[in-house]
């Protein structure tokens, strides 16, 4: 029962020399690589820039006692942050202390909602968003902060946290344009960019191993901090108007704890469940997939009581919102960390440097933290899906535009409310207008397929009906219309079977429409048969009455059925 909830206990008693080093080998390059990624994320939530490096201390702890990952990072993250700040700046101005209070009250209720939902096993609710929302949310969600850093790119004074909002504050704010940031801002941009298309290619130009040629590309952002902080602080361009980072406070954060002023509470609920929502999804879709690599085993529940642990901590430690960071745990994996202890070792990294060298980030220009996020977070616009899903479903499609749509024009919380509605809408719609096929009998086998796309046998007074639907209230009535639609296209049938080999579920609802059809049937001079029934969907109908006025027969095989059914009754 403890290692259930302290998944640590684990895997620490196996903790060795060798494990220890590469762990703390990948702390290191962790260290370095998030510190421009906690900063830019922190300004992006419209938050003092040091929240970031505060929100990648004691959350990461926390994480590694209660996570199920080994190699997942938690963190500040650009779509969480994009979240936050849209939700508190509808409670609160950018910049006050009621601000600051009110993101400390968003982590501790995205926290206390993530651990409640763990404790009640409620993991599989992230089921409830289908692979094309996710990827047009997510899609979306990289051009809309592509779109609110152009403000800082570029030094122009527009704000807003959707499309629609941040294209007119732009057109207005034309004349707020600044030659020097957005110089230094496209010039990062630029150097960003051509690091990441050609960076690996000319390294291995240079003979060095791939692995480091790998690692010295990921580097480019720490490149780009630092040689566009020193030319910054050479040439004073704070004094020339380029916003800077500022002043950073040394020293670790204290307690804190969120003001308890309802008003603001209650506006956060909705925010704050989204944003569990969505940080869950997109953390436990990392952990699987690096799980699966590593032939190890990630809880889903045990992964919501790890990432509510971390936002509390982050709400008692001045933090923002945290989750599984893509680009951070990329980086955490691919510097060879073994177990949760290089995210400690991270965290130790960042906690010297809050201690000690904040002020050399003071120079750092805004633009450059910008630019920074803008080349990560367009990895996340996902064309290939987009495309694929086009071809493959128009349905699916509809949904992954429509997300896409409400994200950028309305936000990211109409987007993804729109998009659990439509994942389930869609499963609604197809679950409700169940596939089914009359069958019969390839000859010489006991195979049974479709009529209309195999040379099969059958009999004009026998149907063989399968359906490839669990039978639940909303399709209830759809097979009551093709049962009977089927009988009145074949005079001659006196008995009809469904085979139910796909059919995991028969609700309450469904029962009753077969009880309906049996009796209906039965005036019309039709027996009902029923084939393949599943053991669980077996025992739930011996508790109810409908086998005791079934007027035909429950049969192991379809083949069984046609066996038995084949001849005519009077022949």
């Amino acid at each position: 029962m403890i290692k259930r909830y302290l998944p640590i206990l684990a895997w620490l008693p196996h903790y060795n020399r060798r494990l220890c080093g590469a762990d703390l080998l990948a702390g290191l390059i962790v260290t370095v690589m998030v510190i421009p990624q906690s900063l830019g994320y922190a300004i992006l939530a419209g938050l003092p820039a040091v929240v970031g490096l505060y929100a990648s201390l004691l959350p990461v702890v926390i994480y590694a006692l209660f996570g199920t990952s080994r190699t997942l990072a938690v963190g500040p993250v650009a779509i969480i942050a994009l979240m936050t700040g849209a939700a508190l700046s509808r409670v609160a101005a950018p910049g006050s202390e009621e601000y600051l209070q009110a993101a400390l009250a968003l982590s501790l209720i995205s926290g206390l909602m993530l651990a409640a939902m763990g404790f009640l096993r409620l993991g599989f609710f992230a089921n409830f968003l289908s692979h094309p929302v996710i990827g047009g949310f997510l899609s979306a969600s990289g051009l809309l902060i592509a779109l609110t850093q152009l403000t800082n790119l570029l030094g122009m004074q527009a704000s807003g946290y959707n499309g629609l909002e941040l294209t007119g504050s732009l057109l207005r704010h034309l004349d707020s344009f600044h030659w020097p940031t957005a110089s230094i801002g496209i010039s990062s941009l630029l150097f960003l960019y051509l690091v990441r298309l050609y960076g690996l290619r000319a390294l291995k130009a240079l003979l060095l191993p791939d692995a480091i040629a790998a690692l010295l590309v990921r580097a480019g952002p720490v490149v780009a901090v630092v040689m566009a902080t020193l030319i910054s602080w050479h040439f004073d361009l704070a004094a020339s108007g380029v916003a800077t980072v500022g002043q950073v406070p040394s020293g670790l954060p204290g307690l804190s704890f969120p003001l308890l002023d309802t008003r603001i509470w209650h506006a956060l609920l909705v925010p704050a469940l989204l944003i569990s929502i969505v940080g869950f999804v997109e953390s436990i879709s990392m952990a699987q997939m690096l799980a699966a690599r590593r032939r190890e085993r990630i809880s889903p529940n045990q992964e919501l009581i790890g990432l509510g642990g971390a936002n509390i901590a982050a709400a008692i430690t001045s933090g923002m919102p945290v989750s599984g960071g893509l680009s951070r745990t990329v980086i955490n994996q691919e510097s060879g960390a073994q177990t949760p202890f290089a995210g400690i070792f991270a965290t130790l990294g960042i906690g010297i440097i809050t201690l000690f060298l904040t002020p050399l980030l003071e120079h750092l220009p805004i633009a450059t933290l910008a630019a920074t996020i803008t080349v990560a977070i367009l990895t996340l616009v996902d064309i290939p899906l987009i495309r694929q899903t086009w071809r493959y479903s128009r349905s699916d499609f509809s949904a992954l535009a429509a997300t896409m749509a409400l994200t950028l024009t309305e936000g990211v919380e109409a987007g993804i409310i729109v998009g659990v509605v439509l994942s389930i809408g869609l499963f609604l719609y197809r679950t409700s207008r169940p596939h089914s096929a009359i069958v019969g009998r390839i000859p010489g086998s006991e195979h049974f397929r479709s009529v209309t796309r195999h040379q099969v046998e059958t009999a004009s007074h026998l149907a063989l009906l399968r359906i490839d639907e669990s039978l639940y209230f909303a399709n209830a009535r759809y097979l009551e219309d093709t049962l009977y639609a089927l009988v009145a296209q074949r005079p001659e049938l006196t008995d009809v079977v469904l085979i139910c080999s796909a059919v995991n579920l028969i609700d309450a609802s469904a029962l009753e429409s077969l009880d309906a059809i049996n009796a209906r049937l039965k005036d019309s001079r039709v027996t009902l048969h029923l084939a393949e029934v599943k053991g669980p969907v077996m025992d739930r109908l011996k508790r109810s009455d409908f086998l005791d006025d079934l007027t035909g027969r429950v049969f192991l095989s379809t083949y069984a059925a046609w066996a038995e059914l084949k001849k005519p009754r009077n022949a």
